[in-house]
Protein backbone atom coordinates (compact mmCIF):
# COMPACT_ATOMS: atom_id res chain seq x y z
CA UNK A 1 0.00 0.00 0.00
CA UNK A 2 1.43 3.38 -1.03
CA UNK A 3 2.30 5.92 1.61
CA UNK A 4 -0.76 7.98 2.50
CA UNK A 5 -3.32 5.48 1.20
CA UNK A 6 -4.13 4.17 4.65
CA UNK A 7 -4.62 7.63 6.16
CA UNK A 8 -8.11 8.77 7.12
CA UNK A 9 -8.53 11.77 4.83
CA UNK A 10 -5.77 13.07 2.55
CA UNK A 11 -5.90 15.98 0.09
CA UNK A 12 -3.37 15.92 -2.75
CA UNK A 13 -3.01 19.52 -3.83
CA UNK A 14 -0.76 22.36 -5.02
CA UNK A 15 -0.62 25.63 -3.09
CA UNK A 16 -1.63 28.04 -5.87
CA UNK A 17 -4.33 25.88 -7.46
CA UNK A 18 -7.78 27.51 -7.33
CA UNK A 19 -9.24 24.04 -7.78
CA UNK A 20 -7.51 22.68 -4.72
CA UNK A 21 -8.49 25.79 -2.77
CA UNK A 22 -12.13 24.93 -3.39
CA UNK A 23 -11.62 21.66 -1.57
CA UNK A 24 -9.76 23.31 1.30
CA UNK A 25 -12.55 25.86 1.74
CA UNK A 26 -15.24 23.17 1.73
CA UNK A 27 -13.38 21.05 4.28
CA UNK A 28 -12.85 24.10 6.48
CA UNK A 29 -16.53 25.06 6.26
CA UNK A 30 -17.41 21.57 7.45
CA UNK A 31 -14.76 21.59 10.16
CA UNK A 32 -13.27 18.35 8.87
CA UNK A 33 -9.67 17.47 9.72
CA UNK A 34 -7.47 16.08 6.97
CA UNK A 35 -3.86 15.67 5.92
CA UNK A 36 -2.67 18.15 3.31
CA UNK A 37 -0.17 16.70 0.85
CA UNK A 38 1.61 19.20 -1.42
CA UNK A 39 2.34 17.78 -4.87
CA UNK A 40 5.26 18.58 -7.15
CA UNK A 41 3.47 18.93 -10.47
CA UNK A 42 6.71 18.49 -12.40
CA UNK A 43 7.36 15.20 -10.61
CA UNK A 44 3.97 13.80 -9.64
CA UNK A 45 3.85 11.28 -6.85
CA UNK A 46 2.96 7.63 -7.47
CA UNK A 47 -0.01 8.16 -5.15
CA UNK A 48 -1.39 10.97 -7.33
CA UNK A 49 -0.88 9.00 -10.54
CA UNK A 50 -2.57 5.97 -9.03
CA UNK A 51 -5.41 7.97 -7.47
CA UNK A 52 -6.23 9.94 -10.62
CA UNK A 53 -5.10 7.73 -13.52
CA UNK A 54 -7.43 9.43 -16.02
CA UNK A 55 -6.38 13.09 -15.70
CA UNK A 56 -3.30 12.73 -13.45
CA UNK A 57 -4.16 16.09 -11.87
CA UNK A 58 -4.71 17.61 -8.47
CA UNK A 59 -6.79 17.96 -6.44
CA UNK A 60 -7.59 14.46 -5.26
CA UNK A 61 -9.32 13.75 -1.96
CA UNK A 62 -8.50 10.28 -0.65
CA UNK A 63 -11.06 9.10 1.90
CA UNK A 64 -9.72 6.00 3.67
CA UNK A 65 -8.04 4.84 0.47
CA UNK A 66 -10.92 5.82 -1.84
CA UNK A 67 -9.94 8.63 -4.25
CA UNK A 68 -12.38 11.35 -5.33
CA UNK A 69 -11.26 13.52 -8.27
CA UNK A 70 -12.22 16.87 -9.84
CA UNK A 71 -12.71 19.84 -7.54
CA UNK A 72 -16.46 20.49 -7.86
CA UNK A 73 -17.10 16.77 -7.58
CA UNK A 74 -14.96 16.74 -4.43
CA UNK A 75 -16.80 19.73 -2.94
CA UNK A 76 -20.16 18.03 -3.49
CA UNK A 77 -18.79 14.78 -2.08
CA UNK A 78 -17.72 16.67 1.04
CA UNK A 79 -21.17 18.25 1.30
CA UNK A 80 -22.89 14.88 1.02
CA UNK A 81 -20.45 13.08 3.34
CA UNK A 82 -21.01 15.61 6.14
CA UNK A 83 -24.58 16.86 5.48
CA UNK A 84 -25.21 18.01 9.05
CA UNK A 85 -22.45 20.65 8.99
CA UNK A 86 -22.76 23.95 7.07
CA UNK A 87 -24.68 22.78 3.96
CA UNK A 88 -23.02 23.98 0.76
CA UNK A 89 -25.99 23.29 -1.51
CA UNK A 90 -29.60 24.37 -0.88
CA UNK A 91 -32.26 21.79 -0.02
CA UNK A 92 -34.65 22.92 -2.76
CA UNK A 93 -34.08 20.88 -5.98
CA UNK A 94 -34.45 23.89 -8.29
CA UNK A 95 -32.07 26.01 -6.22
CA UNK A 96 -29.58 23.11 -6.22
CA UNK A 97 -29.82 22.84 -10.00
CA UNK A 98 -29.22 26.58 -10.36
CA UNK A 99 -26.19 26.46 -8.07
CA UNK A 100 -24.72 23.59 -10.06
CA UNK A 101 -25.36 25.45 -13.32
CA UNK A 102 -23.44 28.55 -12.21
CA UNK A 103 -20.65 26.54 -10.61
CA UNK A 104 -20.32 24.65 -13.89
CA UNK A 105 -20.09 27.94 -15.78
CA UNK A 106 -17.24 29.03 -13.52
CA UNK A 107 -15.59 25.64 -14.02
CA UNK A 108 -15.77 25.81 -17.81
CA UNK A 109 -14.90 29.47 -18.32
CA UNK A 110 -12.85 31.15 -15.59
CA UNK A 111 -9.54 29.31 -15.63
CA UNK A 112 -9.14 29.16 -19.39
CA UNK A 113 -10.25 32.75 -19.85
CA UNK A 114 -8.01 34.05 -17.06
CA UNK A 115 -4.99 32.12 -18.34
CA UNK A 116 -5.31 33.82 -21.72
CA UNK A 117 -4.86 37.20 -20.04
CA UNK A 118 -1.27 36.47 -19.03
CA UNK A 119 -0.36 34.15 -21.91
CA UNK A 120 -1.49 36.26 -24.86
CA UNK A 121 -0.48 39.65 -26.24
CA UNK A 122 -1.82 42.30 -28.58
CA UNK A 123 -5.15 41.77 -30.31
CA UNK A 124 -5.46 38.23 -28.97
CA UNK A 125 -5.14 39.54 -25.41
CA UNK A 126 -7.71 42.27 -26.11
CA UNK A 127 -10.17 39.63 -27.27
CA UNK A 128 -9.39 37.60 -24.15
CA UNK A 129 -10.10 40.67 -22.00
CA UNK A 130 -13.52 41.09 -23.61
CA UNK A 131 -14.29 37.43 -23.01
CA UNK A 132 -13.12 37.58 -19.39
CA UNK A 133 -15.12 40.73 -18.62
CA UNK A 134 -18.21 39.21 -20.25
CA UNK A 135 -17.95 36.18 -17.97
CA UNK A 136 -17.52 38.37 -14.88
CA UNK A 137 -20.53 40.47 -15.87
CA UNK A 138 -22.65 37.33 -16.25
CA UNK A 139 -21.63 36.24 -12.77
CA UNK A 140 -22.18 39.71 -11.34
CA UNK A 141 -25.67 39.70 -12.85
CA UNK A 142 -26.45 36.42 -11.12
CA UNK A 143 -25.07 37.71 -7.81
CA UNK A 144 -27.10 40.91 -8.02
CA UNK A 145 -27.56 42.49 -4.61
CA UNK A 146 -27.34 39.21 -2.71
CA UNK A 147 -24.80 38.65 0.05
CA UNK A 148 -23.64 35.41 -1.56
CA UNK A 149 -24.66 33.66 -4.75
CA UNK A 150 -27.03 31.51 -2.72
CA UNK A 151 -28.53 34.48 -0.90
CA UNK A 152 -27.62 34.69 2.77
CA UNK A 153 -25.83 31.34 2.67
CA UNK A 154 -22.25 30.80 1.52
CA UNK A 155 -22.25 27.85 -0.84
CA UNK A 156 -21.13 25.99 -3.94
CA UNK A 157 -20.98 28.89 -6.41
CA UNK A 158 -19.05 31.07 -3.97
CA UNK A 159 -16.60 28.23 -3.38
CA UNK A 160 -16.23 27.66 -7.13
CA UNK A 161 -15.45 31.30 -7.90
CA UNK A 162 -13.72 32.87 -4.91
CA UNK A 163 -10.31 31.17 -5.40
CA UNK A 164 -9.94 33.01 -8.70
CA UNK A 165 -10.12 36.35 -6.88
CA UNK A 166 -6.58 35.63 -5.64
CA UNK A 167 -5.57 35.71 -9.32
CA UNK A 168 -7.36 38.98 -10.15
CA UNK A 169 -4.29 41.08 -9.33
CA UNK A 170 -2.25 39.03 -11.81
CA UNK A 171 -4.93 39.27 -14.48
CA UNK A 172 -5.14 43.03 -14.00
CA UNK A 173 -1.37 43.53 -14.02
CA UNK A 174 -0.83 41.42 -17.13
CA UNK A 175 -3.79 42.63 -19.16
CA UNK A 176 -4.26 46.20 -17.91
CA UNK A 177 -7.83 45.84 -16.71
CA UNK A 178 -9.79 46.67 -13.56
CA UNK A 179 -12.19 44.09 -12.19
CA UNK A 180 -13.52 46.68 -9.73
CA UNK A 181 -14.37 49.08 -12.55
CA UNK A 182 -15.93 46.41 -14.75
CA UNK A 183 -17.82 44.48 -12.06
CA UNK A 184 -18.09 46.61 -8.90
CA UNK A 185 -20.48 44.24 -7.12
CA UNK A 186 -18.03 41.36 -7.23
CA UNK A 187 -15.45 43.28 -5.19
CA UNK A 188 -17.51 43.56 -1.97
CA UNK A 189 -18.69 39.97 -2.48
CA UNK A 190 -15.06 38.82 -2.63
CA UNK A 191 -14.29 40.83 0.50
CA UNK A 192 -17.20 39.21 2.36
CA UNK A 193 -15.97 35.80 1.32
CA UNK A 194 -12.42 36.56 2.45
CA UNK A 195 -13.75 37.55 5.86
CA UNK A 196 -14.70 33.91 6.35
CA UNK A 197 -11.92 31.98 8.06
CA UNK A 198 -12.39 29.07 5.68
CA UNK A 199 -11.56 31.34 2.74
CA UNK A 200 -8.88 33.56 4.28
CA UNK A 201 -6.85 30.55 5.39
CA UNK A 202 -7.23 28.76 2.06
CA UNK A 203 -6.37 31.49 -0.44
CA UNK A 204 -2.80 32.62 -1.14
CA UNK A 205 -1.53 36.20 -1.11
CA UNK A 206 -2.33 37.74 -4.54
CA UNK A 207 1.25 39.03 -4.75
CA UNK A 208 2.55 35.48 -4.30
CA UNK A 209 0.24 34.40 -7.09
CA UNK A 210 1.64 37.18 -9.27
CA UNK A 211 5.18 35.98 -8.56
CA UNK A 212 4.09 32.51 -9.65
CA UNK A 213 2.53 33.90 -12.84
CA UNK A 214 5.77 35.75 -13.62
CA UNK A 215 7.63 32.47 -13.12
CA UNK A 216 5.24 30.73 -15.52
CA UNK A 217 5.74 33.46 -18.11
CA UNK A 218 9.48 32.86 -17.98
CA UNK A 219 8.96 29.11 -18.28
CA UNK A 220 6.76 29.60 -21.36
CA UNK A 221 9.04 32.28 -22.81
CA UNK A 222 6.41 35.01 -22.57
CA UNK A 223 7.83 38.50 -22.18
Amino acid sequence: MAEGENKGLVLLDFWVSPFGQRCRIALAEKGVEYEYREENLRDKSPLLLKSNPVHKKIPVLIDHGMPVCESLNIVQYIDEKWPDRAPLLPADPYARAQARFWADLVEKKMYESGTKLWKLKGEAQEEAKKEFIEILKLLEGELGDKKYFGGETFGLVDIALVPFTAWFYSYEACANLSTEKETPKLVPWAKRCRERESVSKSLPDPLKVYEFVCFLKKVYGIE
